[in-house]
């Protein structure tokens, strides 16, 4: 059965999970103010975008390569691409940022309730299932690294 199944399918999930993230942030240059405020970048960020700053969307750029990249990496752990320099390395890293990141409500729940808002709340429950999948398919593949 194994066999029927060429890729790692969680990391093929994560990728993709990955790149919708890095499209998103793309979107958001394009969708301006309106869209940092959305999705929860902050008031500076808008108001930066609103005036033609480069700083938003050069941050925001650089995030969705990240990503980009992150997506590479899990596609490269999955066996859809060959392996990616410093693989072994790079998709436990990605996998622990997803992981941390997603623990982050938790952590303002903890010690800095004030802070915590529903950006917080729902980009860490994103970032813990985007942690989860990659976990599970690292997990899979971990002796093949």
């Amino acid at each position: 059965m194994k066999d029927l199944v060429p890729y790692n399918v969680p990391l093929v999930i994560g990728a993709a999970l990955s790149a919708i993230a890095a499209l998103l942030h793309v979107c958001i240059i394009f969708g301006g103010p309106a869209w940092y405020r959305f999705f929860g970048a902050g008031e500076r960020m808008a108001s930066g975008a609103a005036a033609g700053h480069l700083y938003p969307p050069v941050v925001t750029l650089l995030i969705a390569c990240v990503l980009g990249l992150w997506a590479a990496y899990a596609l490269s752990g999955a066996g859809v691409l060959q392996p990616l320099p410093l693989l072994s390395w790079a998709l436990p890293a990605i996998t622990a940022v997803y992981l941390v990141r997603g623990l982050a409500a938790l952590a303002m729940f903890v010690f800095d309730r004030r802070r915590l808002d529903a950006f917080w709340v729902w980009s860490s429950l994103i970032c813990l299932v985007y942690g989860v999948v990659h976990l599970v398919g690292l997990v899979q593949v971990w002796s093949a690294l």
